[in-house]
């Protein structure tokens, strides 16, 4: 059986060092103070085209110490655990608080709201995973991309991730929760075409708990399909449309509403939302909810930044918002209580719903939307390109074959070799002529 990686610090530490910078920040005047410890550790694999290109392990830890010496607020952090480093990190953060503006909003939330009896939400499920493994997991589902279709010709690679965390937040009110938590993820990208038609697509699969994960065949596949799917678009003509946003994208959006439905935003009234509590915002088929305590949910958590206990409520019902997005300070800017949402929201949930209109009758033709904002994700690709390029030699990275910036000779050079060794009998694909018509079909993901 394989030995799972442990912390480096026992939860027990984490408390102990937690009650000794409160108390420290105590005795040297802070008014109020309040502390979050966290260690955490793990794993990341990839391979494009069968070949390893980044195996990278990490392992960090930190202190995070906010004081207020009454309505000024500091705040410092370290990566050292010693005792001497936690107590110089607790004075520059009063260093800083003594030489900031009051602010009247400042300080910590009621003690009323602290969460008291946090439940277990099984957010915490390691994975004995060896880099022998994450590698053969990467390449499997790499290889299910190019077996799905002739029409992938090119590969952004697959990677495998895995995550553990523990962590420890306190205050001088006598709040203290904290909890492991682990995240393990598989992706693929891929390029579907050639020449000027090219497209690429991905997908990927992230649980708590390894066993949930999809398997990374169908990660593969998936990925293959997607990317398939967008050869051929075309414009369509100048009108009004229904507009259908597919499943990832649809949530994608739920973004937009958190951020101008967010305190911060609010208070500066830099959101549309201001002062639309109760008022309709969506279609009233559209009902969201936020479920911060799902067993095993990516967003879940018993308690916010502020240590205010998480509840469930319904932010849109029937179309009409029905709460904001706010922390303890944010709150107390607009006049109102915080809703447990200090670092985000937690598991928000759109609901199914029908259109009452069109519940019996055809759906009229439309716009069928996957990605809008292609620009925005070549930004984020030559991002991470220049991220790999500080990590590796530039001789070991080949040319994404993205048609819309010009590579270099010696790039391209690079690129045409990469393809060779990508056309080994394990990656032979039939290349159909890109003048013919091919399989436009178009698949929704639940």
């Amino acid at each position: 059986m394989l030995e799972v990686a442990s912390f480096s610090y026992p939860f027990a530490t984490l408390q102990q060092l937690a009650e000794d910078v409160l108390k420290h920040a105590r005795d040297k005047g802070a008014t109020a103070s309040e502390v979050d410890v966290s260690e955490g550790f793990g794993q990341s694999v990839g391979v494009r085209c069968d070949e390893v290109e980044t195996i990278e392990f990490n392992r960090d830890k930190g202190v995070g110490i906010t004081v207020y010496v009454g309505q000024r607020k500091g705040y410092a952090s370290t990566s050292d655990f010693s005792p001497q480093a936690l107590r110089e990190t607790v004075e520059a953060a009063l260093d800083i608080a003594r030489f900031t503006a009051e602010d009247d909003c400042a300080g910590l939330a009621d003690a009323a709201l602290m969460a008291k009896d946090c439940p277990d939400l099984d957010l915490y499920h390691p994975w004995a995973l060896t880099v022998e493994d994450a590698i053969e997991t990467a390449r499997r589902c790499e290889q299910a991309a190019f077996d799905a279709s002739p029409l992938v010709s090119n590969s952004e690679g697959a990677s495998v991730s895995t995550q553990q965390a523990h962590f420890v937040s306190a205050n001088s009110l006598g709040f203290m929760g904290g909890y492991p938590t682990s995240r393990h993820y598989i992706s693929c990208s891929v390029i579907a075409g050639e020449q000027d038609a090219m497209q690429r697509d991905d997908w990927y699969t992230t649980r708590r708990c390894a066993d949930e994960l999809d398997d990374p065949a169908l990660v593969g596949r998936t990925a293959a399909l997607r990317a398939v799917a967008r050869l051929g678009g075309r414009k369509v003509k100048t009108g009004e449309f229904p507009v259908l946003f597919e499943a990832p994208l649809a949530a994608g959006l739920l973004g937009s509403l958190v951020h101008a439905a967010s305190g911060g935003a609010l208070y500066r009234k830099s959101s549309f939302l201001v002062d639309h509590l109760g008022k309709r915002v969506m279609p009233e088929f559209i009902n969201v909810s936020e479920r911060p305590h799902i067993k095993r949910g990516l967003g879940s958590s018993a308690f916010d930044s502020d240590g205010v206990a998480t509840r469930e409520r319904e932010v849109v019902s029937g179309g009409i918002l029905q709460g904001y997005f706010l922390s303890a300070y944010t709150a107390r800017k607009l006049g109102m209580q915080t809703t447990g949402n200090a670092g985000g929201s937690h598991n928000l949930i759109i609901e199914p719903g029908t259109r009452p209109d069109e519940a019996n009758e055809p759906r009229p033709a439309g716009h069928r939307t996957a990605r809008p904002r292609d620009q925005l994700r070549d930004r984020r690709l030559l991002a991470r390109r220049r991220r790999l390029l500080g990590r590796e030699r530039q001789d070991r990275l080949p040319g994404r074959g993205n048609h819309h910036c010009r590579q270099s000779q010696g790039y391209a050079a690079r690129d045409r070799r990469r393809r060779q060794r990508c056309a080994s009998p394990r990656f032979e694909t039939d290349r159909l002529d890109t003048g013919r018509p091919h399989d436009r079909g178009r698949r929704v993901v639940d």
